[in-house]
């Protein structure tokens, strides 16, 4: 039985090319659904398949000569490229200082972000590991001012008619069923969160995507590993740091959209094609501010055993 997603619900073919094959065993030591294994010095197809081929490609990409390729599950023999030289990568030095200069931009000048910048923000965001091949993920792209503004102010206008959701009354009454963490972030952010968004709003002032020039929402269906759209959303972001954006995760708007009728009409008209249980928005544009220092970060608890 294959892994079902929202693209798929077939395994992936093997083709096997006896000619070419050297017998090196490589693909068989890479596919962890034990789809291949040796026999009489060649590589076969086994009979101790888990799910059957998932078409994550690394056989074919480990080939040597070429004797395998895959097709089905969103994947062909023509998806392969040759990788980068080793010599062309980042090193761990110029990583660590593109992650140090990163800070949270919410200002932002008026020149937008062009076509070029954003397909680029998008290629590197498709290099994101997943959890189970094809991607699951879906990308929203509010392209230009205009666009991240009116979904500000859709978003805004839906929250209006949601105010009961952090209703004293509500609060009170969930308590006993959402337990004590979830209370205190309800009240202590949640709702702020809507009365800033809200008031600030009917003011003039957008506080929920501040009028970036370009917004990206990353979200999954119900097949997705919830990890899979935000490591999409952080590629993303980096991308576009390394092309000398500013940008922001915006994690506010994502669980706010998830559930209800109103909710729905709100992702149906922007195209948001699931729910999703996990999701990310991420804003970009010209820096208006330019910071001079970092501040460092913690973990809560890092342990070695």
């Amino acid at each position: 039985m294959a892994i079902p997603t929202s693209r798929v619900k077939e395994k992936g073919t093997i083709t096997l090319i006896d000619e070419k094959c050297n017998g090196c065993g490589l693909c068989v030591s890479v596919c962890k659904d034990f789809s291949l294994m040796l026999e009489n010095g060649k590589v076969a197809i086994s009979n101790t398949s888990i799910f059957g081929c998932i078409g994550c490609g690394h056989c074919m990409a480990i080939c040597p000569t070429g004797a395998i390729e895959i097709s089905g599950r969103e994947i062909s023999p023509s998806d392969l490229f040759q990788l980068p030289s080793k010599d062309s990568a980042t090193d761990y030095e110029a990583l660590l200082s593109l992650l140090m200069r990163r800070r949270s931009i919410r200002e932002f000048t008026n020149k937008p972000v062009s076509d070029e910048m954003i397909q680029k923000i998008i290629d590197a965001a498709t290099t994101a590991p997943m959890g189970l091949p094809p991607s699951d993920v879906n990308v929203l792209v509010l392209n230009g001012h205009t666009k991240v503004r009116a979904f500000a102010d859709d978003f805004s206008k839906y929250l209006k008619g949601m105010k009961w959701f952090v209703s004293g009354w509500f609060l009170a009454l969930m308590r006993p069923f959402w337990g004590k963490a979830n209370h205190e972030m309800f009240k202590g952010f949640v709702k702020p969160v809507f009365d800033i968004y809200t008031g600030r709003m009917d003011k003039g002032e957008n506080l929920i995507n501040y009028d970036a020039p370009l917004a990206m929402y990353f979200y999954g269906s119900p097949y997705t590993d919830p990890a899979d759209p935000i490591v999409a959303a952080t590629y993303a972001m980096l991308a576009g740091e390394s092309l000398g954006l500013g940008t922001c995760m915006l994690g506010a708007v994502h669980p706010l959209i998830q559930n209800g009728g109103k909710a729905k009409l709100l992702r149906e008209k922007y195209g948001i094609k699931f729910k999703s249980r996990e999701g990310l928005f991420v804003i970009f544009g010209h820096s208006r501010v330019k910071y001079q220092k970092g501040i460092r970060r913690t973990f809560a608890s890092v342990t070695y055993m």
